[in-house]
């Protein structure tokens, strides 16, 4: 049975797209069938696997306007085996555009059954707001993980974001369900990060990964070599971090 998890903050900043993109890639790593969906018009997701966005003939934006099929839509990336539905900055006008469809918070849904069973992971990257892009991300996913940077206002808009959750659990996808939160940016040096960690626990009433993911120099260079972190550095911290955050994700 394939899972499929979208990885949404409203907030930006907080790691989202470098855990999506690492999560996936150490998904794959382990053997796993993984599909990449890149939700976000910026398109960060896209590039940082190594997929050049001005050269794409099809996207998730041509997808949701029922230009082209789920199959089509479809590109390689630099990590074996693992395929990706990409995005650039037209995604920005889909909004607009798809205001006149009828159930368009199933747009995206709709297209992924025709292949959900293809795959063992489906991971969506969300954009940092809570438009309808993200909307069609909730209602195609089984779960949410949610990234947290380990700073002071790290618990401001989470509640906003919980809201959104339920909200759509309630009127659009009843199995939706949060698969925990994972902290991001942990400095280990700092008390700060530990308060945090400490202060969401006693605050949230949700799953916490234990797996945190470090403040790492290899981490943040790997996007713009167009690799995961695993492929860029093996044996760095954030490797080590990510491959952990997989394997807690496959025994959930």
């Amino acid at each position: 049975m394939s899972r499929i998890i979208a990885i949404a903050n409203q907030k930006g900043g907080v790691g989202k797209t470098t855990t999506a993109i690492n999560l996936s890639s150490c998904l794959a790593e382990a053997g796993k069938r993984v599909l990449t969906i890149d939700l976000d018009p910026q398109g960060n997701m896209t590039s940082g696997l190594g997929v050049d966005k001005a050269e794409l003939e099809y996207t998730v934006y041509e997808l949701m306007l029922d230009e082209c099929s789920i199959k089509e839509s479809m590109t390689d990336t630099v990590v074996e085996g693992m395929k990706l539905i990409p995005s650039n900055v037209n995604l920005a006008g889909a909004e607009i555009e798809l205001l006149g469809i009828n159930e368009k918070e199933y747009i995206l849904k709709n297209a992924v059954d025709y292949i959900r069973d293809d795959y063992d992971f489906i991971i969506i990257d969300c954009p940092p707001s809570l438009n309808m892009l993200t909307i069609n991300a909730m209602t195609t996913a089984d779960s949410i993980l949610v990234p947290i940077q380990c700073e002071y206002y790290a618990l401001e808009g989470l509640s906003q974001l919980i809201h959104t959750i339920d909200l759509v659990q309630q009127r659009l996808n009843p199995e939706l369900k949060i698969d925990g939160v994972v902290f991001t940016m942990y400095d280990v040096r700092t008390n700060l990060s530990n308060q945090v960690v400490e202060n969401v626990k006693e605050n949230l009433d949700t799953k916490i990964y234990e797996t945190l993911i470090p403040r790492n120099i290899r981490l943040a260079e790997a996007p713009s070599h167009g690799l995961p972190i695993n492929m860029y550095d093996a044996k760095s911290a954030g490797t080590e971090s990510y491959r952990l955050l997989a394997k807690e994700v496959m025994e959930r």
